[in-house]
């Protein structure tokens, strides 16, 4: 079998989300068959995303088929060529950033669970907790070892639960109020992002501070954002304020994963009745009328809360709904990493669209 075999043979694999095969939409970068072995490198940017799995997973199969092993690789064109030494966060694949409109949502409790539950299924992350006024991340996961510093005067991230952390929480006092200007915000961000040796990772989750401030704007100009997850909570008021942050990613041509709708339904342990506390359903339509992907719905449960105070993930518990919620959206939202990526290649590929001067 040769390599234009090969490449017939992958024909078969269809994309569920893009709706062709991955040869057609640009997929498979390279082939090489060398003594028995199959050697694939497919244009897959979301790491143990469960739909890329499963798309490895079909040509390993395919090949293997064929009385054949296979050696399978993953990059992403472009991405992976960037001149390291020019690039900001060369190292990292995916960042991911966090964000709501309005505070009291419960944005950081989701980008903890998301970073823990990435790294549970086996990818690299790192957390940043960018909230620079309101840092929390570390007692969160229960962290209080600070960063080291190298000779080079970077910092060397701490880690728990397999996730880098770096948090603004690390640098000043426990009880000191943190007040700058713009001018200073963004010198602080820069540095955290660029001074800290995160080293290779499959996913950086940020968390950002609410609102559209001076901290957004800074990430969004400056770092490699893969996409953002924008979290509610079902009530109008923080729809309102939703809509600005869907705003703000479109202004600076970012891709927003999807909207999570957290505090959802409360389950009474008492009365064993279902309660809407905060409205029902209001994320959902909300995702629907902006036409953006909805990750799911985490309940209003009382361990999410001690989870975050005593340091503890929820998602990592593995036992009710509350922790299988988190590991959901967890999924979907590296499916949708992994979709924005497929996508873009396959875009690229396309015939540009013909205009009244080509007629």
């Amino acid at each position: 079998m040769d390599d234009d075999a090969v490449r017939d043979l992958l024909r078969e694999v269809e994309d569920p989300d893009l709706g062709d095969d991955i040869v057609s939409l640009g997929l498979v970068n390279d082939v090489a068959v060398d003594d028995g072995t199959v050697s694939i490198d497919l244009a897959l940017g979301a790491p143990y995303s469960p739909t890329e799995t499963t798309l490895a997973g079909e040509v390993r199969e395919r090949i293997e088929a064929e009385g054949l092993d296979a050696d399978l690789s993953a990059s992403i064109p472009g991405r992976d060529d960037q001149p390291q030494a020019e690039a900001v966060l060369p190292n990292v694949k995916n960042v991911i950033a966090v964000a709501s409109g309005k505070g009291g949502v419960g944005k950081s409790t989701v980008a903890v669970n998301l970073a823990a539950g990435l790294s549970d299924m086996g990818a690299r992350v790192g957390l940043f907790d960018a909230d620079i006024y309101g840092p929390n991340v570390p007692r969160m996961v229960d962290a209080d070892e600070p960063p080291m510093a190298t000779e080079d005067e970077t910092l060397v991230p701490p880690e728990k639960y397999g996730v880098k952390l770096m948090s603004m929480a690390f640098l000043v006092g426990e009880d000191d109020p943190v007040i700058w200007r713009g001018p200073m915000v963004h010198k602080v961000i820069t540095q955290l992002t660029e001074d800290v040796e995160w080293g290779h990772l499959d996913y950086l989750v940020v968390d950002l501070p609410p609102g559209t401030g001076d901290t957004q704007l800074t990430m969004l100009q400056t770092m490699p954002v893969t996409g953002a997850v924008v979290v509610t909570t079902p009530q109008d008021v923080a729809l309102d304020d939703a809509r600005k942050g869907l705003e703000m990613f479109g202004r600076h041509d970012t891709v927003v994963l999807g909207v999570l709708e957290n505090m959802a339904t409360f389950a009474c342990p008492d009365c064993g009745s279902e309660h809407d506390i905060f409205g029902a359903g209001g994320g959902e339509s909300f995702a629907d009328v902006h036409e953006m992907p909805f990750l799911g719905s985490i309940p209003l449960d009382p361990s999410v809360r001690a989870g975050g105070d005593e340091g503890k993930p929820i998602v990592l518990s593995g036992e009710g709904e509350t922790a299988a919620a988190f590991a959901d959206a967890t999924e979907r939202v590296a499916n949708n990493v992994g979709i924005v990526h497929r996508r873009a290649i396959a875009e690229s590929l396309a015939p540009p669209a013909a205009t009244e001067s080509d007629d």
